[in-house]
């Protein structure tokens, strides 16, 4: 028998206010844009942190001395890694100044950030009349291009992409392009396009850098370590709020108990994605990108309490692996202050207070779109994109309140066997591809 579950509604509605306000909208329709005021000057040092990452995460290093305080830009801003983000700048104010924000809709919570932060530019989505004037020391830039121009700054230190779906693929482009490093949050920039964006790097001397508690940990395990001597790379899932649950009560749970997560405060789509494991899925490709190991040295593991991010196993069987209380302000910190550790912006671990740590194989019958994602990343090509598009619209169809988790897993897999991979030729490539599965989707679920 599964738990018992709370009666009542799903709280579609609820659901559906927290997804809307924490993301930037993928692409379909075009948003609207706006008239651009005349620029005012920006006026910075143009002493810039360099970092380095030929061949990926394993083998970043700093080049000449990092500034005194970082500019940094963040794209989602009022969501829930860019709330987070925030919270670690206003702890460290003599290391971090805000150059740029971002967001979808939440124009009121954008204002405060801009007040609070001094920031000079930003750029909403759908701007709120009621939240009032416009603030007058902040340029408006046109949504979407103002978010790639301000990723591409040359002011800029780190650019933080911490959107939904593809609302970050061309910032992250212009930032890459341009020689900034990433602090990615948005795995689905990997996922899309990982080998596109991995070149695009190498060639500006970009470094791509996780804020993903999972990523963060296995790069921090990395440092120092030679690269042949990695065996094999061990990603740790929560389970999400489903983990014990029987697969006809998996099958029928509804949005208010899928967004209800045991361990993390993230947002609404990605806890979603925990409760499908699709998210574990999709970081395996993200971690093949990112530290440019095969899909058989990937390996998950399930570990509810959350407590050990991830681990690394090397050749001589020894295995490495970070800790840390489950607060994404961590793998924030970590990224946007690499190489430097700075005091931490949330309570400490306390190893006294744990009683067991526990470890147990994903199930993938009841999981079964784990096994989608990685089928997608050893198909390649188009395949991973597809499936972001299809997850795209079947959580925001399922976190509306509009059906059971069951029929919004079943819409993904369908898109999967429907859809056949094609070559990864460009950007626009993926974007396609992307928009495929999300067609596919929503055509599928209109009348579920």
């Amino acid at each position: 028998m599964g738990p018992c579950r709370a009666s009542g509604r799903s709280g579609g509605v609820d659901a559906q206010t927290r997804y809307r306000a924490e993301r930037l909208r993928s692409a379909y329709p075009r948003a609207r844009r706006h008239a651009r005021p005349a620029r005012r000057p920006i006026v910075r040092s143009s002493r810039r942190v360099r970092l380095r990452a030929a061949g990926g995460l394993r083998n970043v290093t700093v080049a000449g001395a990092a500034p005194q305080r970082r500019r940094v830009v963040i794209l989602g801003s009022t969501g829930s890694i860019g709330v987070q983000t925030l919270q670690v700048i206003r702890a460290h104010p003599d290391r971090f100044e805000v150059l740029g924000l971002a967001c979808g809709s939440n124009s009121e919570l954008l204002f405060q950030q801009i007040r609070e932060f001094r920031a000079p530019l930003a750029c909403v989505r759908d701007l709120d009349p009621a939240a009032g004037d416009w603030p007058p020391d902040a340029e408006r830039l046109p949504y979407p291009d103002g978010m790639a121009a301000m990723a591409a700054l040359p002011e800029a230190d780190i650019v933080v992409v911490a959107t939904v779906g593809d609302a970050g693929f061309r910032p992250t482009e212009s930032a890459l392009r341009a020689g900034n490093n990433v602090a990615l949050a948005s795995k689905e920039m990997l996922v899309m396009g990982g080998g596109l964006f991995r070149k695009l790097a190498d060639a500006s001397g970009a470094a791509i850098l996780p804020i993903d508690s999972e990523h963060s940990a296995i790069w921090q395990c990395l440092v120092g370590e030679a690269p042949e001597s990695i065996r094999r790379l061990i990603l740790t899932a929560s389970g999400g709020p489903f983990l014990t649950w029987a697969m006809p009560d998996i099958r029928t749970a509804t949005a208010e108990e899928a967004l209800e997560h045991p361990n993390w405060d993230m947002g609404a789509k990605i806890t979603v994605d925990s409760a499908s494991l699709l998210n574990k899925g999709l970081e395996i490709i993200e971690a093949h990108w990112l530290f440019q190991m095969p899909y058989s040295a990937i390996n998950v593991i399930v570990h509810p309490e959350s407590i050990v991010h991830s681990m690394v196993e090397f050749k001589d069987g020894s295995i490495k692996a970070q800790l840390g209380v489950p607060d994404m302000r961590l793998p924030i910190q970590y990224a946007i202050g690499f190489p430097e550790r700075l005091a931490e912006a949330h309570a400490p671990l306390d190893l006294r207070t744990l009683s067991r740590l526990n470890f147990e194989s994903p199930d993938e019958r009841r999981f079964p779109l784990l096994a989608a994602a990685r089928a997608a990343g050893a198909a390649g090509g188009t395949a991973p994109a597809t499936l972001c598009g299809a997850d795209d619209a079947a959580t925001a169809w399922f976190i509306e309140g509009a059906g059971p988790f069951g029929v919004m897993t079943d819409a993904v897999q369908a898109a999967m066997d429907a859809i056949p991979a094609q070559p990864l030729d460009n950007l626009d490539t993926a974007l396609a591809a992307h928009r495929r599965g999300f067609e596919f989707v929503q055509a599928r679920l209109a009348d579920a």
